[in-house]
């Protein structure tokens, strides 16, 4: 929940989304969205927010990336994640505070614009697009694992099984949690917004 007392600071994330570039502050100043990008600063009324979606979005480093995007009534997008380049190699995660914020966020997006859409996944076209080229994928590892043990080769047939395990591991969340799903007004999934306290 959010913090009703005046003395409390206003909820507020901060992300470096790019290995190179500036950090991007956000904080919610009642009903509006000031997104400080150091050069300068736009400030976003929630009742105009049309749309929040929750993705996972792994990338090359981490396999724990999330983002929220926030889809505006003039079509304009503003999207953030749990994940901040500390440099060219080194990410810092704080899902805790990251999903404060976003919790916080979506009440204040709820109570501002109560028709707002939230959404979990990615958009059904693609998302079917994914489970279609990952499960090609797999399928065609399986197909010349069996080929291999069927001719002798079994140190090709094992190591095709290792590559099999090591796709399935990083497919199957990509498909599994971003499968498309319409949440109620203000919910915040816990498998797309890591950080949730225990008991909380």
């Amino acid at each position: 929940m959010i913090d009703d007392d005046e003395d409390a600071p206003a909820p507020s994330w901060r992300q470096r989304p790019k290995p190179v570039g500036f950090e991007i502050a956000y904080k919610l100043d009642g009903d509006v969205l000031e997104i400080d990008r150091t050069r300068a600063v736009d400030r976003i009324r929630l009742s105009g927010v049309e749309q929040v979606r929750f993705v996972f979005a792994p990338g090359n480093i981490s396999a724990k990336g999330y983002r929220t995007q926030l889809r505006l009534k003039d079509g304009k997008t503003v999207t953030f994640g749990n994940l901040s380049w500390r440099s060219l190699t080194d990410l810092d995660r704080d899902d805790a505070r990251y999903h404060r914020f976003v919790s916080a966020l979506a009440q204040a997006i709820a109570r501002a614009n109560p028709q707002a859409r939230f959404i979990g996944g990615k958009p059904r076209p693609v998302w079917l697009g994914m489970a279609l080229v990952g499960g090609l994928s797999l399928a065609m590892i399986v197909f010349f694992a069996l080929r291999a043990f069927q001719q002798g080769q079994s140190n090709a047939g094992l190591l095709a099984l290792l590559l099999l395990a090591a796709s399935f591991w990083q497919v199957w969340p990509l498909i599994s949690l971003n499968r498309p799903r319409e949440l109620a007004t203000g919910e915040v999934p816990d498998d797309l917004v890591p950080g949730r306290p225990a008991g909380g």
